[in-house]
């Protein structure tokens, strides 16, 4: 494990020079898939604490890009260059799973070197005390390396390895008694999550996460969000949850058409940016073609004048010097549909009494009853394994279960499960797998389905196990659409989606006239979409009106993560008080996590300002120390006084760039003690 940034900043004026030397860097990157180039000599630079979101469409290469910076993969040019001793952590958005350990002992797998440097401390102990030179070179240089060892030990963090795996798996949704449980009793889901958290604990230099809440839920969400505010390296993060790269990155990058454009911002920021500059590059543009018209109108009319022959002349020259204002490409292309109109149905849509599910003596769901009616829009939120989904199979017909579960009159349920890409048939082309489900007037329209879910002539020959999580997605929606449907449950249906599906995608939810229940732990995605809202707890559910946001307004809590809290803390006192110490946490985090921000950005403005005056000091450098080169540039007294305020200035901002470093180290410090 690499050294953590905050020994490195202890060192003093030397540490800035230290961090500079740890940046990594993307450098002409290219990629060609299939003849069409997926990037085109890219470049950027990845600095020690950044915090990058990347961003675009589905099959931009986001999940491309990871893999070639993690080294999983060769680009056709272009180079990764990391540092020395550095190290990457990568999280991909799939991954087999095999272990026959427990879930701590693999999680406990992530301190490999810290196990290593153990065995090396028993060695050396034993050594020690078999000897009996004690005056000899030979003992000294034992207690020497065990002193190394010792320390090393303890900078890797070796004393508290367990306790921080408790916490991190803890964090992401474990309860105490799945630590002895064997990681293979565990779905896929739930496997993921054991390999982030042993990401999370090496502590990696550089952070690639794609798409890690994808199995996760809000609870969950939460505490990583915390956790990645506090973290010391650098982070890129593959997302489609608006509010994650919201709450979690101060810079997206997005990949479009071969190009990256990059923002020192956050998404939501970047969305406004982006299109700013748009518009500007546009009307730039526009004022250009302006100029040239009339230029060009200038040169045909007095083309063969002598007396402006000169002028003429001129403008020519201008012209052909003239750069041409780019404007950034946009990828226009997004999938387009909306619902068939849903079937007549009964009054009462769902009738659920005395409902509960069983897995031998494990309780998933007891004594459930509800109604929902024509037209209601339903969504489960809370903790994983809390039912929601096992509620959703068994409302469509997949579990057996106690009690009553009844469809209303003409009831015609679409079903898409949190797992739907899985249950594709890998074998089977894009084309045969909606082909084959077709029926009726759907057959000779299937290729215009496909055509609209962005599976083009090329695409829809590709067998479904080449394609990406993105477009395993889109094709399982596009099944939903072979045969008009009244009520749809939906399990996790924006997993794998980019920002634009999503959005096209809750545009066609708003426009179904039939009734709706969906799973999902993406608050932007719920916001506005839902007229009510089951909280599953304790074996439970609770109703709300309103959406997602309605729903924490009348509970009064600052985010889902706190659902939980109120049971684990209704011995500290009521629920009243609770409420009101949990709200002012949240608020301090939030004004903690706004100062962390403002604190981040300086320390960016002031690397610039650093970077900048070791490049004049640099020029001035090579300026003074030849004489005979620049004889008027050296024996100009100006020269030397600027050289030295240069040098004071560097120092000055090198000692506010500690400064900014320290205060926001105890900020993290802050917001750990919450």
């Amino acid at each position: 494990m690499g050294q953590p940034f905050f020994h490195v900043i202890s060192r003093g004026l030397v540490s800035l020079q230290t961090q500079k030397k740890r940046m990594f860097s993307v450098n002409q990157l290219s990629v060609v898939f299939s003849g069409v180039p997926l990037f085109d000599g890219i470049s950027f630079i990845i600095n020690p604490r950044d915090r990058i979101g990347l961003v675009g469409k589905n099959g931009a290469g986001k999940t491309t890009l990871l893999r070639i910076i993690s080294g999983l993969m060769e680009p056709e040019s272009g180079t990764i260059v990391i540092p020395s001793g550095m190290e990457t952590g990568y999280l991909p958005q799939e991954m087999q799973v095999v272990s026959s350990l427990t879930v701590f002992q693999e999680a406990l797998k992530a301190f490999s070197k810290i196990r290593a440097l153990e065995e090396e401390i028993r060695f050396l102990t034993s050594e020690i005390e078999l000897r009996t030179d004690y005056e000899s070179p030979a003992y000294f240089q034992l207690i020497d390396r065990l002193n190394h060892a010792n320390n090393r030990f303890d900078l890797l963090g070796g004393a508290t390895m367990e306790a921080d795996t408790e916490k991190v798996l803890t964090g992401l949704g474990f309860e105490p008694g799945d630590f002895g449980r064997k990681l293979s009793e565990f779905s896929g889901g739930w496997k993921m999550r054991v390999e982030l958290a042993k990401i999370l604990l090496r502590r990696p230099e550089l952070l690639l996460l794609d798409e890690p809440t994808n199995h996760l839920d809000i609870e969950s969400i939460q505490w990583l969000e915390e956790f990645l505010s506090g973290y010391q390296g650098a982070l890129i993060l593959v997302s489609h949850d608006r509010a994650f790269l919201d709450n979690v990155t101060d810079r997206t990058v997005e990949i479009s058409l071969g190009k990256i454009y990059d923002y020192k911002a956050c998404y939501s920021d970047y969305v406004v940016l982006r299109e700013e500059r748009r518009e500007q590059q546009l009307a730039a543009l526009s004022n250009q073609q302006r100029q040239i018209e009339q230029i060009e109108r200038f040169i045909t009319r007095f083309r063969y004048k002598s007396t402006k022959a000169r002028q003429v002349q001129s403008k020519l020259k201008y012209l052909d010097k003239i750069e041409k204002v780019e404007v950034d490409e946009q990828d226009a292309s997004a999938i387009h549909f909306r619902f068939p109109p849903a079937p007549h149905s009964g009054k009462v849509v769902l009738e659920a009494s005395h409902a509960g599910k069983s897995y031998g003596s494990h309780q998933v769901l007891k004594d459930i009853s509800f109604n929902v009616s024509r037209g209601e829009r339903i969504a489960f939120v809370g903790r994983n394994g809390e039912g929601k989904t096992t509620l959703s199979r068994m409302i469509v017909g997949e579990l057996e279960h106690e009690g009553v579960l009844k469809l209303g009159h003409q009831v015609k349920i679409g079903y898409f499960a949190q797992n739907q890409a899985e249950l594709l048939d890998m074998e089977k082309t894009v084309f045969q797998t909606i082909d084959d489900a077709a029926t009726g007037d759907m057959r000779p329209r299937v290729r215009g389905l496909l055509g609209s879910f962005l599976f083009g002539s090329d695409a829809i020959d590709k067998k479904v196990k080449v394609l990406s999580g993105g477009e395993k997605s889109r094709l399982a929606l596009a099944r939903l659409l072979l045969s008009p449907v009244n009520l749809l449950v939906l399990d996790e249906p924006t997993n794998h989606l980019d920002m634009i599906s999503k959005d096209i995608l809750k545009n066609a939810l708003l426009r179904f006239d039939g009734s709706m229940i969906i799973v999902s732990h993406d608050r932007d995605f719920l916001q506005g979409l839902t007229t009510k809202i089951f909280e599953f707890r304790n074996k439970g559910i609770k109703q709300y009106i309103g959406d997602i946001y309605a729903f924490l307004d009348a509970r009064k809590l600052a985010s889902l993560r706190e659902l939980e809290a109120l049971k684990k803390k209704g011995e500290e006192g009521t629920k009243a008080q609770l409420a009101a110490k949990n709200k002012q946490e949240y608020e301090r985090r939030r004004e903690l996590e706004r100062e962390s921000r403002k604190l981040r950005t300086r320390i960016g403005q002031c690397e610039n300002d650093i970077h900048q005056t070791e490049e004049e000091i640099s020029r001035m450098d090579r300026i003074l120390s030849n004489p005979q080169e620049y004889p008027e540039q050296s024996a100009d007294p100006e020269m030397y006084m600027k050289y030295e305020k240069l040098k004071q200035h560097l120092q000055d901002q090198m000692l506010l760039w500690e400064t900014l470093h320290q205060e926001l180290n105890n900020i993290a410090a802050a917001d750990a003690q919450l």
